[in-house]
């Protein structure tokens, strides 16, 4: 017997509205073609695919580069709804107005985010004055503190904190950077390399935090703080990892709000995020 027709049901598909859209330039854009589903394709074949996205600047897994794909303003409304997320609470008007745009890092459009570009974009976010600010390893009294990093890079875990240093390595022939996670690292060792000083600084919230309290980290002489959005296997970032995005929040109001308000220090996003995770926390563009 042949189905009945719409007319004989009297049922109607609802048409869907369209959805809005946020100001953001994916990495990963989606045709409007209908094709058919394709096989998986072969570790091999995936491992060029890969390779192919990051030597055209693309993330791998696809998503949203904030720091090039949206510009200053769009990151720091990004910024600030994840911390308003986080704290369950509301910035006011005037607390907005304390922040300006001017604090947030825009890099190079197209330009690769990965291991092999870090130095170079944290270059170009110094300036001219990258030279002074992340080579020179004497202490100056008066300006130069111990332990006092004019950049600060926080990621997820210890072995990404690791990797993000191997890019660095420009910088650290004359003042080597100090590595703050817990994983094989003593704080009473890491409290020692602190004496000396320090240029560059790299790992996870929950040390950095610690050793701020204890008050051998100084952010006296803080320019950029870098925050590594790179996801895990499970596609969590910095901001939604459980435990460590409330131990980077901890951070962040404890200490380096007050000084991204105060215009001292800048943030940089580093690497993508994915667009579903960008679409929860901003509004739709107008």
């Amino acid at each position: 017997m042949a189905p009945p027709s719409q007319a004989a049901t009297g049922k109607r598909k609802k048409q869907q509205k369209p959805a809005k859209s946020l100001a953001v330039k994916s990495t990963n854009p989606v045709s409007k073609k209908t094709h058919k589903q394709k096989k998986p394709r072969p570790p091999a074949e995936q491992d060029q695919t890969n390779d192919a996205a990051a030597a055209a600047g693309e993330p791998a897994g696809g998503g949203v580069l904030l720091s090039a794909a949206l510009p200053p303003a769009r990151q720091l409304e990004f910024l600030l709804r994840s911390f308003e997320r986080a704290a369950k609470m509301r910035l006011s008007p005037l607390e907005l107005g304390a922040y300006s745009e001017g604090c947030m890092v825009q890099l190079a459009e197209g330009a690769s985010q990965d291991v092999e570009s870090f130095g170079d974009h944290v270059k170009g976010a110094f300036g001219a004055t990258w030279k002074g600010e992340l080579c020179e390893g004497k202490l100056v009294e008066g300006s130069i503190d111990a332990g006092s990093p004019a950049l600060l890079v926080i990621s997820l875990g210890a072995l990404r904190s690791l990797e993000l240093l191997r890019g660095l390595k420009m910088f650290t022939r004359g003042c080597r950077s100090v590595k703050l996670f817990a994983k094989h690292m003593k704080v009473e060792e890491q409290v020692t390399l602190l004496k000396d000083r320090v240029n560059i600084a790299c790992g996870t919230p929950s040390r950095i935090k610690k050793l701020i309290d204890m008050e051998a980290l100084s952010l006296s002489r803080l320019k950029l703080v870098v925050l590594d959005m790179q996801r895990d296997p499970k596609s969590f970032n910095l901001f939604t990892l459980p435990q460590v995005s409330n131990e980077f929040w901890d951070l962040y109001k404890g200490y380096l709000d007050e000084k991204v308000r105060g215009g001292d220090t800048r943030i940089c996003f580093y690497g993508a995020i994915s667009e579903k995770d960008a679409s929860k926390v901003l509004t739709p563009a107008e």
